[in-house]
Formats: C-alpha cells, structure tokens, sequence
C-alpha cells in the first residue's frame, strides 16, 4: 500500500512564505552593500579622494561669481601691468591705475584690504599679513629665496623656483621671471564696457544722464548707440558672439527635431499594424527606426562630423537621424491605438487608403505627434548644447572653449545661466503651445 503524501497546513505554508521573505528581505541589502563595495574598489574612490583638489577646486568656485585683477611686475624688465584676469583685453590704459595701488620711486604698494599689503622692489617684494607677520621673497643668483617666521603656514608653498601665498584677501605667487598679485572682487567684471569704453566706470545715473540729456561722447551718434555699440562687441564678454551661438544652438535643436517629425510622419504608417498589411514591411520599418534611435544622437556627431566635417549643420542632422527613429516608432504606436469606428466611418463613404488616413487618423493622432514634437524640441536644445561643443557650433563650443582655459570661469558661469535661461524658454514656449494648439486654450 503506497502511502499518501502528507498536504501542509496553512500555517506550515505561511511560515514558509515568511522565512522566504525574511531571506529576501536580507539578501537584497546584502547584495547592494556588496555591489557597492564592488563600485568602490572598480572605481578607485579613495585614490579619488587622495587626488581631490579641493583648495583649487574652492578658488574655481570663487572664480563663477567674483573676479580678480592682477597686477604683475617683470623681474626682467621691471615693467608693470594691471589687467583685470590678466588679460590683455582688461589691461588698465596707461597712466591708469585701481585707486588700491600706488606705484612711484621704483616702488609699488598693493591694499589687498584687511591690513594685507604688498610691496614690489627690484627683483624682491613682502607680504605683510596681520597676525602671522612679514613674508619677504626675493630673487638672489638665480633662485627665489624665502625670509618668513617658521614654521610656514600650510598656506604658504615655497620652493626655489616659485613662492605663493593664498589668503581670504588674495594671492601672491614669486617666480624667476615676474611677481604676480591677484585681488578678487565680487560680480563680473567689465560686462557691460571694457577699459577703453568711454562709457566704463561710470555709475547707473550717470549712464542714464548720458543717454537722455548730456552732450554726445561721439560726434558721429547718439550715447545710446554709442553705449549699445560698446556692449554688443564687448572684447571680455563677446555678447554679439554669444547671441549668435545661441542663435546657432536654437536652430540645431529646431531644424533636427521638425525634420525628423516630417519624415517620420510617413514612415510611420509603414511601421502600423492597422494601416500596413505587409507584416515584413512593417518588421524592416520597426528594425530601422530600432537601428537609427539605438545609436546616441552623440555618436551619429561623431560620425558625420568626419563624413561632412564640422559645423551646426552636422549637428541639425545628428538630431534628425536619431529623432528618426524615436519619432518613428511613437507615431507608429499612436497610429495603432486610434479609434477604429472612426476609420470605418471615414471607409464606408468610399475614401481610399490616402484620404482614410488624412482624415480617419490624423485627426486622432494630431495632439499626441504635436506633444511629442514639442517635448523633443524642449529635449534637444539641452542636446544641441553638448553636439555643439563636438562639432564646434553654438554656445556648446563657447562653453568648452571657456572651461579649456581654466581661468574664465566666471564666462562659464555666464554661459551656463544662458542656457538655462533658454531650457527654461523652451520650456514655457512649448507649454505655451501645447495649451493653444492642442487644448485651444
């Protein structure tokens, strides 16, 4: 007699559930903690860490919302020179100079503010520093000699060939050939007028008296025109340049994404189920839009900007080859999932296939392709921000050529701002849209 196989109870089942959750509910923790541990040693985080910068990474920071002038001597010459950035763009004209500095009898004072003086000598200079003392630097048979109290501040780097020193109130750096000081003041500098712009320095009222009543600077026309002149070819801030690269940046992302809606429109019927019979013409169209939206819209830049070169046009074609794709697979999807008794109202009066789909689908799909065209426009003028910066085109490019130098930071900050503001534009000029066209609001 073969004997029975015992059924558990409902208890022994719900017990056993329970251990397999408990089990679950250990395992799942245990695995991320391990995955992450994994991630840590893959990607070397503590040697990371080790390399941080964080005393540079503190003075680039500094750098997005404040600016510094320097000023420079030439251990060779003598010469001096202030310029703000050190740029020969922000160079003060001569016979100038920040009421913060003196220069005469061989001699240059520098009020970095807060009791922090530097003085400039032939070949040597000091650093007065309230509560620490003063820090003498000079250059004797070729090399750059140190006389500060001991022990020096982790504050203070000194070796034979350059001496530095960083404080809240600014930087000193000696070397070989030239003593330089950096004084940092908030806001960015020379934006609106540079040094040699009649119009710089000059206070808000003072500009306002001088577009509305004052005698013109310029014979040959107005102060406003004159003052807009001096803005649009801005030397430092190039705004004339940068109103053109966003310009080019807008009309990528406008010209990819409608381009790419045009000729997905069509394709997209082919890709149906309810419009296309042919089941392997519809299996070749899904397969290449899988093809054209399964490559990065970066990587078709790539590629055709060593096809066709560099250029905006490049990167408008990069964004129409990948939206392609992307637009041809949900149109299709939105063509599937039409209302049919539409469609058979349109065939009963004896439409054929053309007119069925202008006015049977159409119709339906219209607010569905218009949102998604709109969304993608809003997505890809971040796109085109990057593209740009591959193909050299639009402020993408404008963007790297700033962070390259790695001393215009505060430009990087502008150009960032600006392309924010244009994400936040498109963003309520697509909304805007939306509402007028497709709820008629």
């Amino acid at each position: 007699m073969t004997a029975m196989p015992m059924t558990p109870t409902l208890a022994e089942t719900v017990s056993r559930r329970f251990r397999k959750r408990r089990l679950w509910s250990m395992a799942i923790p245990l695995g991320v903690l391990a995955y992450l541990a994994y991630a840590a040693v893959a990607f070397d985080l503590t040697g990371l860490a080790s390399r941080a910068r964080l005393d540079n990474a503190a003075i680039l920071l500094g750098d997005f919302w404040s600016y510094k002038v320097h000023v420079g001597q030439d251990n060779r010459s003598g010469a001096l020179t202030v310029a703000v950035e050190g740029e020969a763009k922000g160079t003060y004209p001569a016979g100038t100079r920040p009421d913060w500095m003196t220069a005469a009898a061989g001699e240059t004072r520098i009020d970095l503010g807060g009791g922090h003086l530097v003085t400039y000598g032939d070949k040597r200079a000091s650093y007065d520093v309230p509560g620490y003392g003063t820090i003498h630097v000079a250059l004797e048979a070729g090399k750059v000699t140190l006389d500060a109290p001991q022990p020096l501040p982790d504050w203070i780097n000194a070796s034979d060939a350059r001496i530095s020193v960083t404080t809240d109130h600014g930087r000193f750096a000696f070397t070989r050939s030239k003593i330089e000081t950096f004084r940092y003041f908030p806001g960015w500098e020379l934006f609106f007028f540079t040094l040699d712009s009649p119009f710089s320095g000059k206070s808000p009222g003072d500009l306002v008296a001088l577009a509305l009543w004052e005698e013109r600077v310029d014979p040959a026309r107005s102060n406003i025109a004159g003052m807009i002149h001096d803005i649009w070819t801005n030397k430092m801030w190039r705004h004339g340049d940068v109103v053109w690269a966003l310009f080019e940046t807008l009309l990528m992302a406008f010209l990819g994404t409608f381009a790419a809606a045009l000729i997905s429109l069509p394709l997209a019927f082919l890709a149906a189920a309810n419009v296309m019979p042919l089941r392997g013409l519809r299996f070749a169209a899904r397969r290449v839009f899988d093809f054209l939206r399964g490559i990065d819209a970066l990587i078709w830049t790539i590629v055709l900007a060593r096809a066709f070169g560099p250029g905006p046009m490049t990167g408008a074609l990069a964004i129409l080859i990948s939206d392609t794709g992307t637009f041809g697979k949900t149109f299709s999807e939105a063509v599937e999932n039409v209302d049919e008794k539409q469609m058979e109202g349109v065939r009963a009066t004896g439409a054929n296939a053309a007119q069925r789909a202008r006015f049977g689908i159409l119709p339906q799909i219209a607010p569905v392709l218009l949102s998604q065209v709109l969304y993608m426009l809003e997505s890809n003028t971040r796109s085109a921000t990057v593209i740009g910066a591959i193909v050299g085109g639009g402020i993408g490019l404008m963007l790297t050529q700033a962070i390259s130098t790695q001393k215009d930071w505060e430009e990087v900050a502008y150009y960032l701002v600006l392309i924010v503001g244009m994400v936040m534009a498109m963003d309520s000029l697509s909304g805007w849209l939306r509402r007028k066209l497709i709820k008629g609001e």
